[in-house]
This record gives structure tokens, C-alpha cells and sequence, in this order.
């Protein structure tokens, strides 16, 4: 995962983001979340990675059996635990993406939403087939990014995290396109169906394209 994010944008400074976010992007968080939180089954066990301090793992608790949440920021781990120490079936832990320790096909459903798979800054491909690896076969993995229409929000919220300082100021000569770029080194990408179709169709699994509420474009893949 992005080294920005485990040293720059952990813990409090992380939440400020969602804190200051407009009601458009409010709608979108909770598009995305009810959009997994609709094909959880009651009991079963899921893994979000990038978990951050934990933001959806509560509404994710309200239907799993366990939740386990990981990301490589420490700070943003031990403030999570500290916050959600009231859900007795979620579980936060400190680990790489793309090198999870845990065995195969533990999790029912894997969890990777918010253009995480954009926001991570590792190998796609890697951390796709690492998903699939701890899924089991008939269980459901989770990437989203944002959709194209979607850009001027994602713009204008970009641009209030830069005034409070929480990412650099834009370079906008250099963003645009869907990619943002701040002047700190702060870049965020993302995938679109293309790239989706391409990052999984070497694989043994089913994938979905669907675009929701107009603004995140989720890939959803049945492992086997």
C-alpha cells in the first residue's frame, strides 16, 4: 500500500478526510458500503483490505460474523482499534495487501473498495491474485474505483483535503483525466472497465463490471 498513506495521511489525519466531505461524497461512501453490505450473508467472514481506521467495518459487522480489517498504517490500525473496541467481531491488524498472512480460502468475502486497488500503489495483478487466493471458491471479492462521471466531485473533494492540509496542494496542470496529482508527490489513478476486463481475464474466476449511483465503477469476482 502507498507509503503516503502509511506516513503522511494515518490516524486523525485520515479521518479529517471523510470528515470534511460534502453530502455528494457522503453519498457515495454510502452507496459503495450498502452495495457490499447487500450481498453479505448473516455470519459469514470478511477481510477488507486497506481497512484505513476502520470507517465501514462497523456496518460490515452489523451482517458478518467476523470482520477483519488490515492495512499497512500502523497509526491508522491502532486508532481503529482504539475506536471500535465495541464490536466484539471486528478485528484490525497491520499487514501488506499483496502479502496477506493468512492461509487459502478463509474469507467468504474480500473487500477492497474506494480505488484502493488504485490507491495502494502496488501491482494490480498481484494484489488481485492474493484476494483470490485467502477467498473461498464461490465467495465474492469487492474492488471499486470511481466512475468517470464522478470527476468533478472527486476533484472538489481532493481540493478541500488540500486547504486543510491533509495532501498537498494540486498541481493542476498535471491532473486531469482521472488521475489528481498533488506538488508533495501525491498521485491517485484509477481503473476503468478496460483495465478491470484486463487486470482479470488471464484468471479462473467470474467478473462484473457495474457502475453504481454514478460514481464508483466495482469490479466483482466470484473466486472458485
Amino acid at each position: 500500500m502507498s507509503g503516503y498513506y502509511r506516513e503522511k495521511l494515518a490516524g486523525e489525519r485520515l479521518k479529517r478526510c471523510y470528515d470534511i466531505a460534502g453530502p455528494r461524497i457522503r453519498q457515495y461512501l454510502k452507496a459503495e458500503i450498502d452495495f457490499v453490505t447487500d450481498h453479505i450473508r448473516p455470519g459469514s467472514r470478511v477481510l477488507e483490505l486497506g481497512c484505513g481506521c476502520g470507517r465501514i467495518l462497523p456496518e460490515l459487522s452489523k451482517k458478518a460474523g467476523m470482520v477483519v480489517g488490515i492495512d499497512n498504517a500502523a497509526e491508522s490500525i491502532h486508532f481503529g482499534s482504539e475506536n471500535l473496541r465495541q464490536y466484539q467481531n471486528c478485528l484490525l491488524a497491520v499487514m501488506d495487501a499483496v502479502n496477506l498472512g493468512f492461509g487459502n480460502r478463509v474469507f467468504d468475502y474480500v473487500v477492497c473498495i474506494q480505488n484502493g486497488i488504485s490507491a495502494f500503489h502496488v501491482n494490480q495483478e498481484v494484489l488481485i491474485r492474493e484476494s483470490i487466493r485467502v477467498t473461498k471458491p464461490g465467495g465474492k471479492i469487492f474492488f471499486s474505483t470511481y466512475a468517470d462521471k464522478f470527476w468533478p466531485y472527486r476533484l472538489e473533494w481532493f481540493e478541500r483535503q488540500a486547504e486543510e492540509g491533509l495532501v498537498g496542494e494540486i498541481d493542476h496542470k498535471k491532473t486531469g483525466k482521472g488521475i489528481i496529482v498533488c506538488k508533495d508527490g501525491f498521485t491517485a489513478t484509477t481503473v476503468d472497465g478496460e483495465g478491470y476486463f484486463r487486470l482479470t481475464s488471464g484468471l479462473k474466476i467470474e467478473a462484473e463490471i457495474e457502475e453504481i449511483d454514478g460514481s464508483s465503477l466495482f469490479c466483482l469476482i466470484t473466486a472458485r
